[in-house]
């Protein structure tokens, strides 16, 4: 039976904890500042992962609450956090959890959005807002052709031969698509971020990606050896410049 794939990222708490990227504190602010998030208010994260975008909220002091599919994930959450008086988290599926009469002033997903189907994302976060409150959905965009191509080139030589997955990503989401479910566009906003690894390091972190994770075995090797030899050919240096991209909605 294939797993799973909301469930890949599970099977990594470690490594997924130290080599995902953390988004911006400029983008937190701004979702702090939009939201008025603070002590009285009340929070959902969907798909916290091991809490990359999590700090903000807690730190906010509103009583914040995680909702996370994955038990390693969601036990790693427990062991950073648990000691905050206003953590909690389910280990649950939010599809199909029921909130009972909980309602939010925010309600915010870093890349975790995009997995469930968008009629359900939509339609369920809606419900659980209170009036006025905001959906705040993020995700990053990378580049790092334009600061070498030359090695871009030798990585996609890599991808064409040996980026073979048993679990290609088809997850489709439009982030632009709430208004269709009773939601009021706020704004779209991107904030700029920069990254560098060496080659042992940009290895370690295409190895939290989903479709990397699920590379078929008999490739595996080869293409992370082959990524790896190409960072190094080109000064063992690789630089990302990334946009953090934010899409802000209101009940």
């Amino acid at each position: 039976m294939e797993q799973d794939k909301r469930l890949v990222f599970d099977t990594i708490p470690e490594k997924f904890d130290k080599w995902r990227c953390k988004y911006s504190p400029e983008l937190f602010e701004h979702i702090v500042k939009v939201s008025d998030l603070g002590p009285g208010k009340t929070c959902l994260e969907i798909g916290p992962g091991t809490g990359q975008a999590s700090d903000f909220a807690i730190d906010s002091g509103c009583d914040y609450m995680a909702i996370e599919l994955g038990e390693h994930l969601a036990q790693k959450m427990k062991e950073k956090y648990s000691s905050c008086p206003n953590f909690s988290i389910v280990n649950a599926d939010f599809e199909t959890y029921d909130f009972g009469d909980k309602k939010f002033d925010l309600i915010f997903s870093a890349a975790t959005i995009q997995w469930i189907k968008e009629d359900v994302a939509y339609t369920r976060v809606r419900d659980l807002l209170k009036d006025g409150g905001i959906l705040a959905m993020f995700f990053m965009r990378s580049d790092y052709q334009k600061n070498n191509p030359a090695l871009y080139e030798d990585i996609q030589k890599v991808y064409s031969e040996y980026f073979v997955t048993d679990q290609p990503y088809t997850q489709k989401f439009d982030y632009r698509n709430g208004t269709s479910y009773g939601l009021n566009f706020l704004e779209e906003v991107s904030f700029p971020g920069r990254r560098e690894y060496n080659a042992d390091e940009h290895n370690e972190y295409l190895g939290t990606h989903c479709t990397h994770i699920t590379l078929n075995e008999k490739y595996r090797d080869l293409f992370f050896n082959g990524v790896h030899d190409a960072v190094v050919k080109h000064g063992n240096k690789i630089v990302y410049d990334d946009q953090y991209v934010l899409f802000l909605y209101k009940k």
